[in-house]
């Protein structure tokens, strides 16, 4: 089998094992050149005491050959159980998530003929790092994390995907109004790498009335970045309103490995009844193929698909009152139209566009980050993080003032990020939860690590528990935490 392409593959739970058969079927039959490694992951690997949901023996195989074409997975309710697809993505650096959005009218129902907009989502850091905590009744926090070098990563991505595949324009979604450090500096990135690709137009919205304009108008963007949650949320509304979540196919890239599956999870109540359709997975396994390098059997493939849903062949789900034909039937269906163009839309061509990277290696390198951060860091002060159920607003300031000692000057009491003392409001509801602000006093300079030590051990001493502290720190001279409300 020497020059074929060693590829990963899972068949995965409920209706994974169908939609696999019959894309693989489809993937062979179009000349495909692949050697298939099939792997157990999903729930029974789950059941056997395996908390991710995937066994030693496919982490090797997935390390070796470097290509995933996984097939959804069901992961048992309840607590002590990791998702496989999160656990894959950050074990294989997998950073950026490609979900093509695209309406096939007029063979499947949609509001918005034509759509054709690809969500690009970073997909390792922001809120899906899932770093959380409770530390008093009351109160629970997640980090959301934006790094640089990640976002940068994943901004290149989508100027270089856009290059790649001709395509126009690239929108950025956040939150920077709000959320002014973590999306600013998300958006301050995608402003800075767009200037390098002056080929290619530019634009940001906040996410909110972004959102709102993707699903009212989606025929105004063409490819969109997103930090991780937008992402996840703008992609299945795209996928949605373009016709159906059913037919939308992922890719998952990262710097060696790369993933590729459907969307849709794992259906078990239509599990061996040959009625669940292919697409999705074989819209994946489509873009598996670009990415090892073999576009004309994509083509092929794409344009066949295309000719089944033009000559009325459809599964259940898309029919809407048409009939019907069967998982098997559907994938030989597409089989029997290898080499076939549709008739009443553009044939699919992934013909490269103007310089984009044309194999993983390219895209590495191209997507590298490249703007070196080495800013001045100084301390200056100390946000403590402390538990009191008691004390009143009044009693706990007044308290914390007499605690700053002579290194802090104590500067605010805030509580659910609004500033409650000195000058708070009494309508503000609190919680049991409450951030002292302390600073170093106008002209003392930078804090020390011994100056905060001291400061907790008056806070433990006075009987006040802290439960965690945030160091307040200017990069370059300029302020880099956020102000509260009021403050």
């Amino acid at each position: 089998m020497a020059g074929k392409v060693p590829i990963t593959v899972a068949k995965g739970d409920g209706i994974g094992p169908e939609i696999m058969d019959a894309t693989m079927h489809i993937l062979m039959s179009a000349g495909a050149q692949i050697e298939p490694e099939y792997i157990e992951v999903g729930e029974k690997v789950y059941r056997q005491g395996i908390t991710t949901g995937i066994p030693p023996e496919a982490w090797e195989s997935l390390r070796r050959t470097q290509v995933f074409l996984k097939a959804p997975i069901t992961t048992p309710q309840g607590g002590g159980y990791k998702s496989l697809n999160v656990t894959t993505r950050k074990a294989l650096g997998l950073y950026a998530n490609v979900r093509p959005c695209v309406a096939y009218d007029p063979f499947i129902e949609t509001k918005y003929p034509g759509m054709d907009v690809i969500i690009i989502r970073e997909n390792e850091e922001d809120l899906y790092a899932g770093i959380e905590y409770q530390q008093t009744p009351q109160v629970v926090q997640a980090l959301k994390l934006i790094s640089w070098p990640g976002s940068e990563k994943i901004i290149r991505f989508a100027f270089e995907y856009a290059r790649m595949y001709g395509r126009k324009k690239v929108t950025c979604f956040t939150k920077d109004n709000i959320l002014k450090m973590s999306d600013g500096l998300f958006h301050k990135i995608f402003d800075q790498v767009a200037q390098e690709y002056p080929d290619i137009e530019s634009e940001h919205w906040i996410v909110d009335i972004g959102m709102a304009k993707l699903a009212d108008t989606p025929q105004q963007f063409d490819v969109v970045v997103m930090p991780n949650l937008y992402g996840d949320v703008g992609s299945d509304i795209a996928a949605q309103i373009a016709g159906s979540v059913g037919i939308a196919g992922s890719a998952n890239i990262g710097d060696q490995c790369a993933m590729f599956e459907a969307i849709h999870g794992s259906a078990p109540r239509r599990a061996g009844q040959n009625l669940a359709n292919p697409s999705g997975l074989l819209h994946g396994a489509i873009m598996m193929l670009n990415h090892i390098g073999q576009p004309e059997v994509a083509e092929r493939i794409y344009n066949a698909w295309l000719r089944t849903l033009e000559d009325g062949i459809f599964t259940y789900d898309i029919a809407k009152g048409k009939p019907s034909v069967g998982t098997r039937e559907f994938a030989q269906a597409v089989v029997d139209r290898l080499g076939k163009l549709p008739q009443t839309r553009e044939p699919v061509s992934y013909t490269r566009g103007s310089g984009g990277p044309s194999s993983p290696a390219q895209l590495r390198e191209r997507t590298r980050p490249r703007f070196i951060q080495n800013p001045r860091r100084e301390l200056q002060g100390v946000d403590v993080f402390v538990y009191d159920d008691r004390s009143s607003v009044q009693e706990l300031g007044q308290k914390l003032e007499k605690l700053a000692g002579p290194e802090f000057t104590f500067v605010m009491l805030s509580n659910r990020g609004v500033k409650v003392y000195p000058d708070g409001f009494p309508e503000t509801f609190c919680s049991d939860q409450w951030r002292c602000r302390f600073e170093a006093p106008e002209g003392a300079g930078p804090v020390s690590h011994e100056a905060i030590r001291n400061l907790l051990g008056r806070i433990e001493s006075a009987g006040i528990e802290w439960i965690k502290l945030e160091n307040l720190y200017n990069f370059d001279g300029e302020r880099a935490y956020s102000l509260d409300q009021g403050q």
